[in-house]
């Protein structure tokens, strides 16, 4: 059996043909980022989804690294975070992903910087803007891995390498960190 390889370059408009709200097949781009329906009316705009990720550093200057542990890029790093949910802030939503994916309870997240990502999930490229935050624990203090996170690790920062990590954006952001807070 062929399996079609996803399109990463195919606009997530691209695979609705029908319009979600009467069903008619007259769902026609409208612009760059939204269809519009000509039986109905409806107009979809395809915004990205939010999501977060943790720099969590310690007193011992180590950054608190996660092993994927699904699809997409299963065993490579990863800061800890993840998707906002409705209704829910995205410092909520880094607070619930840390508490889900690290064991640990924070508060205070630093707001540091975003990026823009695609992110491959069930053969559909989901558009992302991924907030980036930072938390400044003591060393020692104890962490858990679960959900996502196949294992955590402290590395020191100096010892991190950008391009073990499996998603692009957190790449980037990885080496935009350590740019900004790594003595050459």
């Amino acid at each position: 059996m062929n399996v079609k390889q996803p399109d990463m370059n195919q606009h997530p408009l691209d695979l609705f043909r029908f319009c979600p709200v009467c069903g008619s097949s007259l769902f026609v781009v409208n612009n760059v980022k939204s269809k519009h329906c000509r039986q109905c009316g409806f107009t979809y705009y395809a915004n990205p989804s939010s999501a977060t990720a943790a720099f969590i550093i310690d007193s011992q200057n180590r950054l608190l690294v996660a092993r994927r542990g699904k699809d997409p890029a299963r065993g490579t790093l990863d800061l800890v975070g993840g998707f906002a949910d409705m209704y829910e802030t995205v410092e909520q939503a880094m607070l619930r992903e840390i508490e889900e994916e690290a064991g640990l309870h924070l508060d205070q997240p630093r707001y540091l910087f975003s990026i823009p990502n695609r992110y491959l999930y069930s053969g559909m490229t989901i558009h992302t803007l991924d907030m980036f935050f930072r938390f400044d624990v003591p060393a020692g203090i104890a962490v858990s891995a679960a959900d996502d996170a196949a294992e955590l690790m402290w590395i020191p920062l100096p010892d991190v390498r950008p391009e073990l990590f499996g998603l692009d954006s957190i790449r980037q952001a990885v080496a935009r960190f350590l740019s900004e807070h790594v003595d050459s």
